[in-house]
């Protein structure tokens, strides 16, 4: 079975002005293959944001290898990560970061701009909102939606360029546990649609749904 993702002995850690850096991840090995649910638990602070945005190729390791496909990241200039990026990973932050003033068909069409392909992937995008179940929600703004339809919404526009690996941190933080589950729902879909998930949480839900685990202290 192929390999999406994987960290090499990666460590993340920031320098501090008047003290030792503070590491927040030393020595990571992590393998994601399609069809696989990889969890990254762990308390609030112990450095699941910074691993996800390693993974997303954001921000570079301190120490060690992250290859996307068997590319090695450190290998290529910006262009060339951003490129692979738009191309192959899908990422979900916390917070959604839905763009207030566009309706959510529209920020689903986000990442079509600058792949040039708004009106090829129109009918794509629609389907989408329907998986997640807000097609209905399709002209509203993103202050119209409840936290669940926001992060569903989200979710639809991570989706929108069929990605080999899925980021996802925190994606059910805030919500109530119906729309918890229904989240969860749709991620596992996608592992089972062949997709590779890499979801940062500490909801005891997601992480039983995963089929692989890493602990953060």
């Amino acid at each position: 079975m192929s390999t999406v993702l994987e960290f090499d002995d990666v460590t993340v850690a920031y320098p501090r002005q008047h003290d030792a850096p503070l590491i927040l991840v030393s020595g990571c090995d992590i393998t994601v293959r399609p069809g696989r649910l990889h969890c990254v638990a762990g308390r609030s602070g112990s450095g699941k944001t910074s691993v996800l945005r390693v993974a997303a190729g954001l921000v570079a390791p301190t120490e060690g290898r992250v290859r996307w496909d068997g590319v090695d990241l450190a290998e290529l200039d910006d262009d060339a990560v951003t490129r692979l990026r738009r191309d192959r990973v899908g990422f979900l932050d916390q917070a959604g970061s839905l763009i207030g003033g566009m309706s959510v068909l529209e920020n689903v069409l986000v990442p079509a701009v600058p792949a040039r392909r708004v009106r090829e992937l129109g009918d794509r995008a629609l389907g989408l909102l329907e998986m997640v179940g807000i097609a209905d929600r399709a002209s509203a703004r993103p202050d119209e939606l409840s936290g669940g339809e926001r992060q569903r919404a989200a979710l639809a526009r991570a989706l929108l360029l069929s990605p080999q690996l899925l980021i996802v941190d925190e994606p059910t933080a805030g919500l109530d546990r119906t729309s918890a589950d229904d989240i969860i729902d749709l991620l596992v879909a996608q592992r089972d649609a062949d997709v590779a998930v890499l979801v940062a949480s500490h909801d005891p839900h997601l992480i039983d749904a995963a089929d692989a685990r890493m602990h953060l202290a």
